[in-house]
């Protein structure tokens, strides 16, 4: 008897892991489920490794060695493009498989090289990472920031052409970068949430940081209800054409028509398919409570970054730099949400995704960029405003979190909630 218990517990404990390395796998490295094209899907590391040494071959020995400076930047790609291509055939894709794997292990590997040039950069003064900024794009000597141009002049004069005149190539960004969060975070009411204290973020920090400084109607009407609004809705609304489409996906082959083969070839863009969220449940626990208060804070903290490193470094919006930057954390944050909202509402998940861990390290790093080489900036922070920003991102951020769960569980028709979403338990 007593061997049968424990033949019966061994079964168990075997299946428990191997379900905990399946939830975790399903996050880390997706595998592909359907393979339409085996060409694609195939190992082809002899053909890369090939093509990649004649490439090196070629530049090495034909290019023109004459300049120290070219010689610095074409070594630097090389090292680049080698990282990458190691990072396609060893590192993880993550839990997204569209339009190939291979995209998003590139996509981790930039990821790993970004979090290494913060780190190298942490370790530099002020002087040397502006002369490395400076080697790399020599127009940014002439630029400071005192050059930008003026906010928050003549609130007062309110009419439809001064409105309609902020409307500029800034605005539109916005409004595209709120859609992208809606897509990633697929709830209104944080989304809600993280804009409303995205402005008073603003407020906080304005004696810092002059483009903060705004005037209501820019703030209230252009910003809260027009861009980040209309942002919102644009991408629930994707969000929810998405999760009501039925995705039948047959391998190109079996298409006869030329029109059709083009038609999937643009659909392999799309998700393969799409899991609609639950970030909290009526029986959220503590654990998802927190989990998310810290996302929502965690959110306003990487923003920030953005701002106090175009700002302490010295770069125009429109810099290329500050742009690529841009486009890195966006194409890091979508695997990354997705990882944290696995291991926030699944049981079964006991670590998060290493994606997740990667961008986390990248958020702490700038930050400790910034306070490190805005030493001068800080020092004229008025601490006031920084401690009563912080209590009420605390607390709004447990308020709203509070208020979801609320709604969830009392107004929410019951008919319409799915209690099939696992929680995460307290002592995990």
């Amino acid at each position: 008897m007593r061997k049968v218990n424990e033949k019966a517990m061994k079964s168990i404990n075997n299946y428990a892991s191997n379900d905990y390395v399946d939830a975790f796998s399903y996050i880390n490295e997706r595998p592909v489920d359907d393979i339409s094209l085996e060409f694609f899907y195939k190992p082809h590391t002899i053909t890369l490794l090939a093509v990649s040494i004649a490439t090196v071959i070629y530049t090495a020995f034909v290019r023109d060695e004459s300049t120290i400076q070219d010689n610095i930047w074409s070594g630097t790609c090389c090292v680049v493009f080698f990282f990458l291509i190691i990072s396609v055939l060893t590192f993880p894709n993550g839990p997204f498989t569209r339009p190939h794997p291979a995209v998003w292990r590139i996509v981790f590997g930039a990821s790993v090289l970004y979090l290494l040039a913060l780190l190298f950069l942490l370790f530099q003064s002020h002087s040397t990472v502006n002369e490395i900024m400076y080697w790399i794009d020599p127009n940014l000597r002439n630029f400071h920031i005192d050059m930008d141009k003026e906010y928050a002049v003549n609130c007062s004069d309110i009419s439809v052409a001064k409105v309609w005149s902020h409307v500029d190539v800034f605005a539109w960004g916005h409004f595209l970068g709120w859609m992208f969060k809606a897509i990633l975070f697929r709830h209104t009411g944080l989304l809600w949430a993280i804009s409303i204290m995205w402005e008073i973020t603003e407020i906080a920090f304005a004696h810092l940081l002059p483009n903060f400084l705004e005037c209501w109607w820019d703030s209230i009407i252009l910003d809260v209800l027009i861009c980040n609004g209309f942002g919102i809705w644009c991408g629930l609304k994707i969000c929810k054409a998405l999760e009501m489409r039925e995705y039948k996906w047959v391998s190109i082959r079996d298409i006869s028509s030329t029109t059709g083969k083009i038609k999937r070839a643009i659909l392999q863009f799309t998700p393969v398919q799409w899991t609609p969220v639950r970030w909290l449940d009526p029986n959220c626990t503590y654990m998802r409570f927190f989990a998310l208060s810290q996302l929502v804070v965690f959110w306003q903290i990487s923003e920030l970054n953005t701002f106090f490193l175009k700002h302490i470094f010295e770069m125009p919006p429109s810099h290329p730099l500050v742009i690529a930057r841009l486009c890195l954390i966006g194409v890091i944050v979508a695997p990354s949400v997705r990882q944290y909202y696995t291991y926030v509402t699944d049981s079964r998940c006991k670590r998060v995704g290493t994606q997740c861990w990667v961008y986390g390290a990248i958020m702490v790093t700038e930050s400790m960029l910034c306070i490190k080489n805005g030493k001068e900036l800080f020092g004229q922070a008025q601490v006031c405003n920084v401690i009563v920003w912080l209590v009420i991102q605390i607390l709004v951020s447990i308020g709203c979190v509070y208020g979801v769960v609320v709604y969830h569980r009392y107004i929410e028709p019951a008919e319409d909630i799915n209690l099939e979403t696992p929680k995460k338990d307290k002592q995990n």
